[in-house]
């Protein structure tokens, strides 16, 4: 047990013992004001499998569509520039990588992990029959099976499979409510904004019943004894969560400014056992239906900032190869500029993966700017399920994806 990790379970009042029995099934715990669950952050597990290091991936999903051609730009293919006279990133604003395509020159923070090279650019993401909906994209991103209607989200499929047993593995979603990407079968994860404003998410009916549970209470049938058990693990876990944030604002660099990043920095420097984490944009500017230009380039700059500020986090806990992020969004922004100078919903998009091991480059083919479908659009060159099948064969080491994502994808070679 590290000096860090007892510390936590001393200041919270809760044993290193009961920290490992803390239930995955809990009673839900949510955020003050009514919104999303948050199940108990544990599942019952070993000593042994709590203490092994292991590979961590977050996803973090740039939500809203942001607009690859102004993200990833294609300064060196004079169609852009014919399909968006007055929007279109001039090369003098481009943070070259080679002969066509460079960053927004904003995202400077991303731009030095591609110099340390420890990020990859997926070209051309998307799927068939594409939606423009942000609601039904997602959804269809969330569980990795477009226009299919599955229950579970890719990630919770992807916790189910490395765990089956439900006890090792822990998923933990920041965000205002459960993302469905983390919906699981045997796995609950944790959903939480704010580490200090946890509060039971309950009806009013049920909140008498459920505030008297654990209250000194005899078990009085084996279904009662479950509901004391899981009352007594949620209180329990709510108090890690709290003091993994208590003790990182000790640590953690001011001059950073990583969104709700933070909060998974926060867990990992405490040694919180979690493979997965789930982190959906908040407050995103990315919908840039009018005026595109000066609220993209600010949340790309944002976003861009904090995985770079993440990523020096993990180089102070010495993590940075053990930990991987995947950066997406539901779909780009069609191709020609509108008589609002701004995007509207389009199709494939680029893609992001950094750390963790990550051979650093271009992959896949770009979608081409001329041989538009779909009403102006990209033809995507990737279905986005190969990044979610390189993911989880070569960095998590499942090498059955087609378990989890319904079919073989070809991975994309990008870890070795």
């Amino acid at each position: 047990m590290t000096d860090r990790r007892k510390k936590l379970c001393d200041l919270s009042g809760v044993s290193r013992r009961q920290a490992l029995k803390i239930g995955a099934r809990g009673l839900g715990l949510g955020m003050l004001g009514g919104l999303g669950p948050l199940p108990p952050l544990f599942g019952a597990a070993s000593e042994a499998l709590a203490a092994t290091e292991g590979k961590i991936l977050v996803v973090f999903e740039w939500f809203g569509g942001y607009d690859g051609l102004s993200t990833f730009v294609p300064y060196g293919d004079d169609a852009l520039y014919q399909q968006r006279p007055n929007i279109g990133v001039r090369e003098s604003d481009v943070i070259k990588v080679d002969e066509h395509f460079g960053f927004q020159r904003s995202m400077v923070g991303m731009h030095r992990m591609w110099d340390e090279g420890k990020l990859a650019v997926i070209h051309g993401a998307g799927y068939d029959q594409p939606s423009f909906s942000h609601f039904a994209s997602s959804s269809y991103w969330h569980t990795g099976a477009p226009n299919s209607g599955e229950p579970y989200g890719w990630y919770g499929r992807t916790a189910d499979a490395l765990d089956p047993s439900g006890t090792s593995n822990y998923l933990v979603n920041i965000a205002d409510a459960q993302t469905l990407s983390v919906r699981a079968r045997d796995h609950v994860p944790v959903v939480f904004n704010d580490p200090n404003a946890f509060g039971r998410d309950l009806l009013s009916p049920q909140r008498a019943g459920i505030e008297q549970l654990g209250n000194g209470q005899a078990p009085r049938s084996d279904a009662h004894k479950f509901l004391l058990d899981v009352n007594q693990g949620a209180r329990e876990a709510s108090a890690l969560v709290r003091q993994a944030w208590s003790n990182y604002n000790e640590t953690r660099n001011p001059d950073l400014r990583l969104l709700d990043l933070d909060k998974v920095v926060a867990l990992i420097e405490n040694d919180f056992p979690a493979r997965l984490y789930y982190v959906r944009l908040r407050n995103s500017l990315f919908d840039t239906h009018v005026n595109q230009e000066s609220p993209h380039n600010r949340q790309v700059q944002y976003c861009s900032d904090a995985v770079w500020g993440f990523f020096e986090e993990m180089k102070r806990l010495g993590k940075e190869d053990e930990v991987a992020i995947l950066v997406h969004s539901e779909f780009g922004r069609r191709v020609p500029e509108n008589t609002g100078l701004g995007t509207d919903h389009g199709t494939a998009n680029v893609s992001f993966v950094l750390g963790g091991g990550v051979t650093g480059g271009q992959y896949s083919t770009p979608p081409s700017l001329t041989e538009l479908v779909h009403g102006d659009n990209l033809q995507h060159t990737t279905d986005f399920r190969r990044v979610y099948a390189t993911l989880i064969e070569e960095f998590l080491g499942h090498k059955q994806s087609e378990d989890i994502l319904g079919s073989k994808f070809q991975t994309l070679g990008m870890f070795t």
